[in-house]
C-alpha cells in the first residue's frame, strides 16, 4: 500500500500540515508529486526543501473544490492516490461563512467523485476535531456526536458524512483522518494566525497577549511532524480503508498552560496576558481517544514535550524577527 513509485497529489500541499506531508511522502519515493493549493494560507516557501529534494513537484494554483480542473490535473498526471489537505479555515468561517461552507464541502465532494470514477485508486481525506465540537464526554473517540458550533465545523461534519456516504454506496476506498489541534513550524503567522505564532509575535512586539475567554479551554496539541508521519502510515495500513481515525495525543492542555509553557521558554514568564471576551464558537474542551489508532497502528503521536514547542518557537521567532 505503499506510495513509492504511485502518482500521488496532495491538495493544500501548501500549507501547514500539507507541507510537511509532502516532505514525509518524499521519503516514500513516489513516481511523483503534484500539489494543489489556492494560496490563500498556503505559502510556496513551505515547499522550498521539499523542490530542493524533488525538483520535478509540480505545484499548480486551483481550487481544489473545482470538479473539472480536478479531474484534468488527475489525469494529467495519472494520480493514484490523493491526500486531501485543502480547507478553508476555522477562523474565516466568522467573517465569511457561506464561502467556507461551500468549499469546504465541493473539495470532499469532488474527489469522492473522482474516486467514484474510476480515476484514483484511494483517497486519504483530513478532516478536523472540529467536527464533534465540545467534548460530551472525555475522551472523544470516532463515534463522539458531531456538535459542530462554527460553519467550519459545521462544513467538516459534512465534508466526512459525504466521504462516509460515497463509501458505503458505491465502495470507494476512501480513509478519513481527524487531527487534533496541531502546532509547529509553517503555522500560518498573519491573518488567521494559530496560537503560538499570535504569542511570539506579540512578546517580540512586547504587547499584552490575549486570551479568549479565561483560558481554561482545553486542546489535544499534536507536533505538526507527527501527524503526517501518521496520515502517511495510515495510507500504507490496509487495515485504515474506510475507516475514520482521530489523530492526536490523547493528553488535553489548557490555553492557559500553553501559553505560561511558551513564555517559559521565551524566558518572559512575566509578560502580561489579558483575557478578553470568548471567541464565538470556541469549544470548551477537546481530548482525544486514541484507541482506534493505537489499535491499528500501535502507535500515536507522543504528547507535546517542551523540545517541540521550543524549535516551534524558534522558527517563528526567525519568520517574526
Amino acid at each position: 500500500m505503499s506510495v513509492r513509485s504511485k502518482s500521488v497529489l496532495v491538495t493544500g500541499g501548501a500549507g501547514f500540515i500539507g507541507s510537511h506531508l509532502v516532505d514525509r511522502l518524499i521519503r516514500d519515493e513516489p513516481s511523483k508529486i503534484t500539489v494543489v493549493d489556492n494560496f490563500f494560507l498556503g505559502n510556496e516557501d513551505n515547499l522550498r526543501d521539499a523542490v530542493i529534494a524533488r525538483p520535478d513537484i509540480e505545484v499548480v494554483r486551483l481550487d481544489a473544490a473545482d470538479l473539472a480542473a480536478m479531474q484534468d490535473v488527475v489525469e494529467r498526471n495519472e494520480v493514484d492516490v490523493v491526500f486531501d489537505l485543502a480547507v478553508i479555515p476555522l477562523p474565516t468561517s466568522l467573517t465569511f461563512p457561506a464561502w467556507t461552507v461551500q468549499t469546504n464541502v465541493g473539495i470532499a465532494t469532488t474527489f469522492c467523485e473522482i474516486v467514484r470514477r474510476g480515476l484514483i485508486e484511494r483517497l486519504v481525506h483530513v478532516s478536523s476535531s472540529e467536527a464533534y465540537g465540545s467534548a460530551r464526554y472525555v475522551p472523544m473517540d470516532e463515534q463522539h456526536p458531531h456538535d459542530a458550533i462554527t460553519p467550519y465545523a459545521a462544513s467538516k461534519s459534512a465534508a466526512d458524512h459525504i466521504i462516509e456516504s460515497y463509501v458505503q454506496t458505491f465502495g470507494i476506498d476512501a480513509t478519513v483522518i481527524r487531527p487534533f489541534n496541531n502546532i509547529g513550524p509553517r503555522q500560518n503567522p498573519g491573518s488567521y494566525a494559530g496560537i503560538i505564532p499570535i504569542v511570539v509575535r506579540r512578546v517580540l512586539e512586547d504587547r499584552p497577549i490575549e486570551i479568549f475567554g479565561d483560558g481554561e479551554q482545553t486542546r489535544d496539541f499534536t507536533y505538526v511532524k507527527e501527524t503526517a508521519d501518521l496520515i502517511a502510515r495510515i495510507h500504507d495500513e490496509p487495515r485504515c480503508r474506510g475507516q475514520v481515525l482521530n489523530v492526536a495525543t490523547g493528553v488535553e492542555t489548557s490555553v492557559n498552560d500553553l501559553v505560561r509553557r511558551i513564555l517559559a521558554i521565551m524566558d518572559r514568564p512575566d509578560h502580561p496576558v489579558v483575557h478578553t471576551d470568548e471567541r464565538p464558537g470556541d469549544v470548551r474542551r477537546h481530548c482525544a481517544d486514541v484507541t482506534k489508532l493505537t489499535g491499528i497502528l500501535g502507535h500515536a503521536p507522543t504528547p507535546l514535550s517542551d523540545d517541540a514547542l521550543a524549535s516551534t518557537i524558534d522558527w517563528y521567532r526567525g519568520v517574526l524577527a
